[in-house]
């Protein structure tokens, strides 16, 4: 049976996607010209302008992949989990080791994000709203709290995510000095003003 245009289009879309997380990942953004990300994809550079409008849409379409995808993962296992302690658990094991396809590239896109738009003033707006929502996500999964620092309502979502990026980005260059356990327990310190009764909740 043929395919249809639409069955078509994703089909290329997924392919421009596959191949430039591995090239991007590989080489950085500014090692990856829009020519060769659509001949890795088997492409051309007009179906990728077709589809994400130049190198910036298909960059940002791929960390947005997989934030979905992450958000999706630790949502059913924030439901599964039995306590607090399984869900930080897999908070930090859903960023640090994503089980994802090509879960490891998918981490050094997100640094590769950051700088980028560091770099690049039209890309830092959607970059930033990215991170926002990763925090307002992050904050409503919270438990509430009722003493320790006053923060904004994401602060201390801003707080565990720079914790968990910044203890990832040391293990990647030498797992041994990030253990599973001292990140675990540098994530608990964060939550130790909050009550004993809260919980988790699952990220929306």
């Amino acid at each position: 049976m043929a395919r249809t245009q639409a069955e078509r289009r994703s089909e290329t879309r997924q392919q421009l996607l596959s191949a430039a997380r591995d090239l991007i990942a590989e080489r950085g953004v500014a090692g990856a010209s829009v020519d060769a990300l659509a001949e890795a994809a088997d492409r051309t550079s007009g179906a990728l302008y077709s589809q994400f409008g130049g190198k910036d849409g298909l960059l940002l379409a791929l960390l947005d992949a997989w934030k979905d995808a992450t958000a999706t993962v630790i949502a059913a296992e924030f439901e599964s989990a039995h306590d607090e302690a399984e869900r930080l658990a897999s908070l930090w094991r859903n960023f640090a080791d994503p089980p994802a396809e090509g879960g490891g590239a998918w981490v050094l896109l997100e640094h590769e994000l950051w700088l980028y738009a560091c770099r690049n003033p039209g890309v830092a707006s959607p970059v930033a709203a990215r991170y926002r929502d990763a925090r307002r996500r992050l904050a409503e999964a919270l438990p509430p709290r009722v003493d320790g620092p006053d923060l904004p309502d994401t602060g201390l979502a801003a707080l565990l995510i720079g914790l968990v990026i910044g203890l990832e980005m040391q293990r990647r260059l030498d797992p041994t000095a990030v253990p599973d356990e001292l990140a675990l327990a540098g994530l608990r310190a964060l939550l130790e003003t909050a009550p004993a009764s809260a919980e988790m909740s699952p990220p929306t």
